[in-house]
């Protein structure tokens, strides 16, 4: 594969974050598809910002994504997708969860009076919308619970990824890394979870 796709993959401590970038470069891996990960885990023990840089093709060098290169952000959490925004290239995608998780220090604002409301789900992307990018919201965590686990929500993000043009990487390969990265007890509900998500974003795509 020519060229470069960059995948910035985000969320709080907890999330599951860093189990999204091991499975699709697993995938890569299995397809012969050069991928080079950086792994910023941030305060990820007390629910801080973890996210992790991926970046597959021929002509990758470096682990970290440019500033402005970057062709899909993926959020377990909606405002560390804002937060990372700025490495999304014009008219890059955002597939987001629209569960936001308020950080700490937005609560203690509001205690101190110095805001009016808590930031939700609708404002993060009006705000990426305005700014030229193309956005998705599902709520991974309800179809997670719908599948039988609701600690699948990383692996229906997975999913909803593949659902996305673009990636050099097949749905059936991600499909197999799924099912060699997750513990073999909880391999059928996690399979599901990544079927639900890819489903739920390809019905996303088509009525656009």
């Amino acid at each position: 594969m020519k060229g470069a796709f960059n995948v910035l993959y985000c969320g709080v401590g907890g999330q599951g974050v860093v189990l999204m970038a091991n499975i699709i470069g697993r995938a890569c891996a299995s397809e012969g598809i050069k991928v080079i990960s950086g792994e910023l885990h941030g305060l990820s023990q007390r629910s801080g910002s973890v996210h992790v840089h991926q970046r597959m093709g021929d002509d990758v060098r470096s682990p970290l994504i440019p500033y402005g290169e970057c062709d899909v952000v993926l959020a377990l959490e909606p405002i560390e997708a804002l937060r990372y925004a700025y490495f999304l290239k014009r008219g890059g995608t955002v597939v987001t969860s629209t569960v936001v998780i308020h950080p700490p220090a937005e609560t203690s604002m509001i205690v101190r009076g110095e805001k009016e409301r808590y930031m939700e789900y609708e404002d993060v992307s009006s705000a990426l919308v305005s700014s030229g990018m193309i956005v998705y919201g599902i709520d991974p965590l309800s179809i997670a619970m719908e599948a039988g686990e609701p600690q699948a929500e990383n692996v229906v993000m997975v999913g909803a990824l593949c659902a996305l043009e673009g990636s050099p990487v097949s749905k059936k390969a991600v499909f197999s890394a799924v099912a060699d990265s997750v513990p073999a007890k909880t391999k059928e509900v996690n399979l599901r979870a990544f079927d639900m998500g890819y489903l739920e974003l390809s019905k996303r795509l088509r009525k656009l």
